[in-house]
């Protein structure tokens, strides 16, 4: 029972590390280009040049962590099917 336990404790531990990581920085690095927004390639003598624009961050070398990419589409459901009530001013006197 203390090993169910155990793995229950780490795994909600590893969780809620990943939903603050997505709170605090909502944005991580390409892995593609390693955040550089371009790949290295490297000229005849062997040195490193820029290459190719890279697609999957369109060059910016950042990308939505998927935490914070499901919270948005359960955040915008949410206010879709519960719209905010309209303020209504009625004059004083």
């Amino acid at each position: 029972m203390t090993l169910i336990l155990l793995a229950s404790a780490c795994l909600l531990i590893v969780t809620l590390g990943y939903i603050s990581v997505c709170a605090s920085s909502p944005f991580g690095t390409c892995r593609k280009c390693k955040g550089f927004g371009y790949a290295m390639k490297t000229d005849r003598k062997g040195r490193l040049k820029r290459g190719k624009h890279c697609r999957r961050c369109d060059g910016h070398g950042k990308r939505i962590r998927v935490g914070r990419h499901l919270y948005n589409l359960w955040l915008h459901l949410y206010r879709e099917a519960n719209p905010a009530p309209r303020k209504t001013f009625a004059p004083k006197g």
